[in-house]
């Protein structure tokens, strides 16, 4: 039977990486992020696999209409991907703009437990895996860096939810990269992983047989 990938931050980079390595092996996808256009070329290009639903990571309205129209589509929900998320345009807590610090909390961290909370109903149903997208900067410090705290949260927060799942047979788990070669830098990064690298993580953790809960992947580049 075919199992269904709920994912945000769907349009670009990890999160279509991982849409493709999904449909490759015979899942299909709920794409979901801002940008309908983006998302729309990504659905033509994965065909009948995949559903377009667009909305705002931090609007809980928004996360829980695309779920149900996911789940509506293909009949549930086996899986979910909570990977929308950004850095500063100025790092640092002097130097950050305080509206850019506020929005980019407001979804690498609600966004995340808005995510969470969404998807765990129909994940229930399917005793399905949600995988969260830490990073290498919330696995050490970094000087001033108020992206790597809510990574931090994020691996934290994975923990957590991974507790309460395992109650109902779910799993959570998180996938941390180091640097990868997305939209995320400006300049790019051609020589560090690659969003393919991740996206093979985190198929990894959601096809792991039952008895296996995997916690975390913690990818580095070896460059």
């Amino acid at each position: 039977m075919t199992q269904t990938l709920f994912i945000t931050g769907a349009s670009s980079g990890i999160g279509a990486a991982t849409a493709r390595a999904a449909v490759a092996a015979g899942w299909t996808v709920g794409l979901f992020a801002r940008s309908a256009d983006k998302l729309q070329v990504l659905a033509d290009e994965l065909g009948a696999s995949a559903h377009v639903a667009t909305g705002d990571a931090t609007r809980i309205e928004d996360l829980e209409r695309a779920v149900d129209e996911v789940a509506g589509r293909f009949g549930g929900n086996d899986a979910a991907f909570a990977n929308a998320g950004r850095g500063l345009s100025k790092p640092g807590t002097e130097a950050g703009d305080l509206d850019d610090i506020r929005g980019m909390i407001d979804l690498n961290v609600m966004g995340v437990v808005l995510t969470a909370r969404a998807v765990l109903p129909e994940l229930r149903k399917t005793r399905g895996t949600l995988v969260l997208t830490g990073s290498a900067a919330g696995r050490r410090h970094i000087a001033g860096s108020i992206y790597g705290a809510t990574k931090w949260f994020v691996h934290g927060y994975a923990g957590n939810l991974a507790e309460e799942m395992r109650e109902w047979g779910g799993r959570c788990s998180v996938v941390a990269p180091g640097m990868v070669d997305t939209p995320f830098f400006d300049d790019g990064a051609p020589d560090k992983l690659q969003p393919d690298d991740v996206a093979a993580a985190v198929l990894h953790m959601i096809t792991a047989p039952e008895r296996a809960a995997i916690r975390e992947i913690y990818l580095m580049p070896q460059s």
